[in-house]
């Protein structure tokens, strides 16, 4: 009796989840002229962990470090010209407003990134803030750093022009296929065993968002996985003065780790807003933050409310590098609940790290092997 061979198809690439990073990695290595296969475990821009919720903020003067405005604005650059290939709508600039104590982090980090770079910016008291932009009604010391260059990008959208980009180049791009397991060959090539079977690549790249801490098998990598809830509102007395053309995109930090963000009102007047890296809040805490910063907001209608999954690290910078064991294998977890405006670049990072091993880009700070050496 004989017995048919298995056959396993073999590609160049694969790339494990196909979200906001994966999906722009998908992109950069078909359009380079890889033999690409995306897998993802559940549909196209699920709601199932941190690339959706219909609007991210971006935002250049990047309070988080100076470090990461040379991505940013290489980020810009991509989003733009991702809206010119494919012809979707995925970047509206707004203008941002980052706000509270001159001395807070949001702030003065702000400040910081932008006086080293040299961004655009605009230093606003409270009467100014309140006066240009009617909703918000500061308490007396607040100010805000301004900038004409932020905004929200569609995340949703996003993806799917991504994957526009990838299978146009001819990426596989397999969705509902949960990735059960990896291995690399004696060989040396990559092993992935999914739900329908085994796949076989030269280089590895994993994106799983949430699920790092299972894929990544880095037990010393310490990964924490927190929900966070999106709110959306209709704010009484109506949406007219949330309408993106007066009113921008904000942080406001109101100290002891208390900080929130939100948007202009969407096309059906619904005003999205959320905390930003603070724990345990519900609806009546933010209600109570909202109420003297924007009162039409805090005495709105909940409409909606949205779960996100958060990948942090303690630092709460990302992790993007060559798995430290294997070097076929390339890791992002970009997240730490501010990685979604840098989608495009990582996915060009991600692409370099597969292909070549290295990129031009600045990643110093996000490899996984600070956390290592820490813990020895």
């Amino acid at each position: 009796m004989c017995l048919t061979a298995l056959i396993v198809l073999s590609f160049d690439v694969i790339v494990v989840g196909l979200g906001g990073m994966g999906s722009a990695a998908a992109a950069h290595l078909a359009s380079r002229g890889q033999r690409v296969l995306g897998l993802e475990q559940f549909q196209v821009a699920h709601a199932h962990g941190s690339s959706h919720g219909r609007s991210r903020v971006i935002r250049l003067a990047y309070f988080e470090d100076p470090a990461y405005v040379p991505l940013l604005r290489r980020a810009y650059e991509l989003w733009r010209r991702l809206e010119t290939d494919t012809g979707r709508d995925v970047l509206r600039m707004t203008g941002g407003l980052m706000i509270g104590a001159a001395d807070s982090e949001v702030v003065s980090g702000s400040l910081r990134s932008a006086r080293e770079h040299g961004l655009a910016h605009e230093l606003l008291d409270a009467k100014e803030i309140g006066r240009r932009f009617p909703p918000f009604t500061p308490p007396a010391g607040t100010v805000a750093l301004y900038e004409s260059e932020a905004g929200s990008l569609a995340p949703e959208e996003a993806i799917r022009a991504h994957l526009d980009v990838a299978a146009n180049h001819g990426a596989r791009l397999h969705c509902d296929e949960p990735v059960l397991s990896w291995q690399v060959a004696t060989s040396g090539r990559i092993v992935v065993t999914t739900s329908r079977g085994d796949y076989e690549a030269g280089r590895l790249v994993l994106v799983p968002g949430p699920w790092a801490p299972e894929l990544f098998k880095l037990d010393w990598l310490p990964l924490k996985v927190e929900p966070q809830v999106l709110y959306w509102l209709e704010p009484s007395g109506g949406a007219a003065a949330y309408a993106a053309e007066r009113f921008p995109i904000y942080i406001w930090d109101l100290g002891d780790g208390v900080q929130f963000y939100g948007f202009p009102a969407d096309e059906a007047g619904r005003v999205k807003v959320a905390f930003f890296r603070t724990p345990n809040g519900d609806e009546s805490f933010l209600r109570a933050a909202l109420a003297p910063c924007l009162p039409s907001l805090a005495t709105g209608t909940l409409v909606e409310t949205m779960s996100c999954k958060y990948t942090l690290t303690p630092d709460q910078h990302f992790v993007i590098g060559q798995h430290p064991e294997h070097a076929q294998v390339v890791i992002a977890s970009p997240c730490s609940g501010h990685g979604y405006k840098f989608a495009s670049v990582v996915g060009e990072i991600l692409a370099d790290l597969a292909i070549d091993g290295v990129t031009r880009h600045p990643i110093d700070l996000f490899s996984p092997n600070r956390f290592r050496a820490r813990r020895a």
